[in-house]
């Protein structure tokens, strides 16, 4: 039955994740976190973070290492060809009609109808985001950091996977320093 899940799972990824990668992590998110619940939002917000550093698509990437996760080898091929299959058949199918139907009303009607749709959802996942890293850091810091990397990205360019990069070093830094200070308090004591 986990390989039925898995590929029912990520096949709706597939399926319904019109626009991209962006608009596929809610989707994710929804079927891994909230119906199977094969992992927390903790986990979830790490397995993000990390994908959005490496190169390829995001949505075979979380396919790949949630199918892994879940049954092995045969669930990483699992998730991956049922996140990829429907899209490339889609694909085949739709540019071989899209010179006739191109022009349509309805074709960009509906262009136009799902984009809000992805919006909303990109958007509830933000705000679920943005609330966890509240709990742990607090509002002030949350918000100074959201600001900041806001900055980054949309003024200079800063690729998401070096602000994750330099994050992840900071945050290794400064366990090695908080780490250093304890054995130096220890030495004074003894």
């Amino acid at each position: 039955m986990t390989q039925w899940h898995l590929f029912l799972a990520f096949f709706r990824v597939g399926m319904l994740g019109y626009g991209g990668g962006p608009a596929s992590i809610p989707l994710v998110h929804k079927a891994v976190v909230d119906k199977y619940q094969w992992m927390d939002d903790n986990e979830f917000g790490d397995l993000l973070a990390l994908a959005n550093t490496l190169p390829g698509p995001i949505a075979t990437k979380m396919a790949g290492y949630i199918g892994y996760r879940v049954s092995g080898w045969f669930g990483l091929v699992n998730a991956v060809l049922s996140t990829i299959i429907p899209t490339i058949f889609l694909m085949i199918i739709l540019l071989t009609s899209l010179s006739t139907i191109q022009d349509a009303g309805w074709v960009q009607g509906m262009t136009s109808a799902v984009m809000p749709v992805v919006a909303v959802m990109l958007a509830v996942l933000t705000w679920q985001f943005f609330h966890k890293a509240k709990q742990g850091m607090g509002w002030i810091q949350t918000l100074a950091m959201s600001i900041v990397i806001f900055l980054l990205l949309t003024y200079l360019n800063l690729h998401p996977g070096i602000i994750i990069g330099l994050l992840l070093l900071a945050a290794v830094g400064r366990r090695e320093h908080s780490h250093t200070r304890e054995e130096e308090k220890k030495e004074e004591e003894g």
